[in-house]
């Protein structure tokens, strides 16, 4: 059993277009041309140049287009003729699928929580498919929810074998989230999930990498702490990041306020990126990310 969104599916209709190639003139044109001619409508577009003379133009459209499930092959054909033309790549997505997720844990919920609550309300339109901890304080949390929840202890003797047991058991799902799972996974576990692996990451990056960041932050007198979400590469902690956001704090604040106040940024950071990954709005683009929000 998953967890199942309560509001109505999106359009069947509706479809995403993300697009990559060199920058030149009249890309825009032939692609709406390519859209018009079988017949769909585009209802929002993006655009972004790293550099109009000799950069890599990056766009994403929207569009309705009717019985787009059936013309789908027609549309991926077309795509693949402008694609050879254009230096192009391209991404189509249909908006009605709901991607699965699979969310990695270890003792706390709160990032865990927001996922489940958004997928409940309708505002992440995905499906959280299992959820994997190498402790089993939050199976109640994931059966409260009717996700299935799978307990995989991790030792430095039984790393390997523990992840390899936790890629069996969720199988291939379209993303891979770690809610404050406080293992370091392999450059091989990186490697199953190319830039369909997100982190949160419980300071504001480049700030205070790796274990214990409030500590870090209260130690350093810091006056802004803040939250990460960002692609997993095997460099820790330093993959593309898709958003950020910060809390003010002051002298007075004591390192479990820190934390305190920190789960709430880490849950939002977190959610948010989600969602725009599932929604197609990020494209990794080097050490970075364009983000269409």
């Amino acid at each position: 059993m998953s967890v199942a969104g309560l509001h109505e599916p999106r359009p069947a209709d509706a479809g995403r277009l993300v697009v990559r190639c060199p920058d030149r003139p009249g890309i825009v044109a032939v692609l709406s041309r390519l859209l018009a001619d079988v017949g769909a409508n585009i209802t929002d577009s993006q655009q972004h140049s790293s550099d109009p003379t000799g950069g890599t133009f990056t766009l994403r459209l929207e569009f309705m287009l009717a019985d787009l499930a059936a013309r789908r092959s027609q549309l991926e054909g077309a795509l693949d003729l402008l694609a050879r033309q254009w230096q192009m790549t391209w991404r189509l997505t249909e908006a009605a699928h709901r991607p699965s997720i699979a969310v990695f844990v270890s003792r706390t919920d709160h990032v865990l929580q927001e996922l489940i609550y958004r997928v409940r309300a309708g505002d992440l339109q995905a499906e959280i498919t299992a959820v994997v901890s190498n402790h089993p304080d939050l199976e109640p949390v994931a059966h409260a929810a009717g996700i299935p929840f799978h307990h995989v202890p991790v030792t430095p003797e039984t790393k390997e074998a523990a992840e390899a047991r936790a890629l069996e058991l969720v199988g291939d799902v379209d993303l891979v989230v770690l809610a404050r799972y406080m293992q370091i996974v392999s450059a091989d576990f990186c490697s199953r999930f190319p830039e369909r692996l997100i982190n949160i990451h419980h300071s504001f990056l480049p700030a205070f990498v790796g274990a214990n960041p409030y500590r870090a932050a209260y130690d350093r007198g810091v006056k802004l702490i803040g939250a990460t979400a960002h692609y997993v590469t095997p460099e820790l902690d330093a993959g593309p990041i898709i958003e950020q956001e910060v809390a003010r704090v002051d002298h007075r604040a004591s390192v479990e306020d820190m934390r305190r106040i920190g789960r709430y940024v880490e849950r939002q950071v977190l959610a948010q990126a989600v969602t725009w990954h599932v929604e197609d709005r990020v494209i990794v683009d080097g050490e970075k990310t364009i983000v269409f929000a």
